[in-house]
């Protein structure tokens, strides 16, 4: 047998462990910034996070290091990691890009759109209805859910769209957001009809109307814009 083959072999469950924790240790990291958990600019050190959540210091650096990629974590030279701020001038440039991103993804999976698109369209709206329905009565207690449903919903909006980037830049764009849908579910400094929202998409798109489907989309992003002014400025 090759010698490097042989190397491979008998290291290869030592790194397929390796790697496994890493994605694990990102994986948490990253569903607690995204939650609020760890809030923003909480200094990440190695210490407080090994005794949180059991992780070594080199899978905790790797974890890390991927989350900077994904700006969900800042790091500067002899200062260590942060979880990335907030800030009204962060969504409203992020709020700029991801409605001239989406929307043309949108507008391409509606024209392209074929009887399956159909399908996961009414299928993940029937699904985050339902979810819409019970966060009205309590949304602390249904946020993950929630997110899970809306990220499908509008997933499966662009879902027929032939571009490879436009679909990558979106998912980037998409999981920035929700951090502030998040601070925006939970402070309803204003009344809000997201269900009325997403029906105003849904309906649109079956209906094939490119264009009222990218305006009532964009005007959709822009809401969560226009609430956290005012939970920022409060």
């Amino acid at each position: 047998m090759d010698t490097n083959m042989a190397s491979a072999l008998a290291h290869g469950p030592r790194v397929a462990s390796a790697r496994s924790l890493v994605e694990a240790a990102h994986d948490t990291i990253r569903h607690e910034i995204l939650t609020g958990s760890l809030a923003p600019e909480t200094k990440l050190r190695f210490e407080m996070l090994r005794k949180r959540y059991g992780f070594g210091a080199s899978t905790l650096r790797e974890a890390l290091t991927r989350l900077v990629g994904e700006a969900l974590v800042t790091s500067e030279e002899q200062k260590g990691f942060r979880v990335a701020p907030v800030s009204l001038e962060d969504l409203a440039d992020l709020t700029r890009t991801r409605i001239f991103v989406e929307k043309e993804a949108l507008r391409e999976s509606i024209l392209a759109g074929d009887d399956a698109w159909e399908g996961r369209v009414v299928a993940a709206y029937h699904r985050l209805s339902k979810i819409e329905a019970k966060l009205a009565q309590g949304p602390e207690y249904q946020q993950d859910e929630f997110e899970e449903r809306n990220r499908e919903f509008h997933q499966a909006l662009i879902s027929a769209c032939p571009s490879r980037w436009l679909n990558h830049l979106y998912g980037i764009l998409f999981q920035q957001s929700e951090r502030y849908r998040r601070i925006s579910l939970v402070n309803r400094v204003v009344s809000r009809d997201v269900h009325g929202e997403h029906k105003a998409i849904f309906e649109a798109a079956l209906a094939r109307d490119a264009d009222l489907a990218c305006k009532v989309a964009g005007e959709h992003i822009e809401r969560t814009l226009a609430i956290m002014a005012k939970v920022l400025a409060g």
